[in-house]
């Protein structure tokens, strides 16, 4: 094993104590729901791809999957000074989060380094091909790096849509009435992409992420990218 994969994080005590708390919580406080869950394989590397409609995603769905999941983590969120900025750190170590920086080029191709490391260790990884949360409800185009990272590494491909999380406020409170759900879908299948152009295998694998997740989500789809979005390729 190398240096860098011996720096990747797993999930600690403090997710799975996390997880056993918030999943309960979540069904009695905000009503939410989880679907498909037996998609999910149990062992293995995996790669959720999901759409992103607010931060409780990145809550939500790791309490619903049957399995521990890792997902990418602002940098600077471990290295904030004080005591929070300790406890943060310790936190998000944990909890398996994997620093990264939010910015395009060289540091975008690190990331997906990074989250291709983790899968290749035999994890669940997720990321959200859009690229950045969508503002508007909509299900923007999909960036090419989640397609990347699924070829690169051979990964069960399992596509996730989340509902109802952008009217979840703090304390139970719901500004809608639609009830947060996650919905896992059944593993895309990509091996007819093999021994295409590399760019064209990408392209036809992240659309396909895309459609799958818009079938989970029926949401509005969005023929651009997420022009907020800072995260290239991701």
């Amino acid at each position: 094993m190398s240096d860098a994969e011996t720096q990747i994080p797993k999930p600690g005590a403090v997710y799975y104590f996390g997880r056993a708390v918030l999943r309960p919580l979540f069904a009695v406080v905000y009503g939410a729901r989880t679907s498909g869950r037996e998609n999910l394989p149990a062992t293995g590397p995996v790669l959720l791809v999901s759409n992103h409609l607010s931060g409780w995603d990145t809550v939500l769905i790791p309490t619903a999957a049957s399995r521990p999941v890792q997902f990418l983590t602002k940098s600077s969120l471990f290295t904030r000074p004080g005591v929070l900025g300790r406890f943060l750190g310790w936190f998000f170590t944990s909890i398996g989060g994997v620093p990264v920086l939010r910015t395009a080029g060289q540091a975008a191709q690190a990331a997906l380094e990074s989250g291709a490391r983790i899968l290749r260790a035999g994890s669940a990884f997720a990321v959200f091909p859009e690229g950045t949360r969508s503002r508007d409800g909509r299900l923007y185009k999909g960036r090419s790096g989640a397609g990347w990272m699924a070829l690169e590494t051979g990964a069960a491909v399992v596509p996730v849509g989340v509902i109802g999380t952008a009217e979840m406020t703090p304390f139970g409170m719901l500004r809608g009435r639609t009830r947060p759900e996650v919905r896992f879908g059944r593993p895309l299948d990509l091996s007819d992409l093999t021994g295409l152009p590399q760019g064209a295998a990408r392209r036809i694998a992240t659309e396909r992420m895309m459609d799958a997740i818009a079938a989970l989500s029926g949401q509005e789809r969005a023929d651009v990218v997420n022009g907020s979005s800072q995260d290239a390729g991701a």
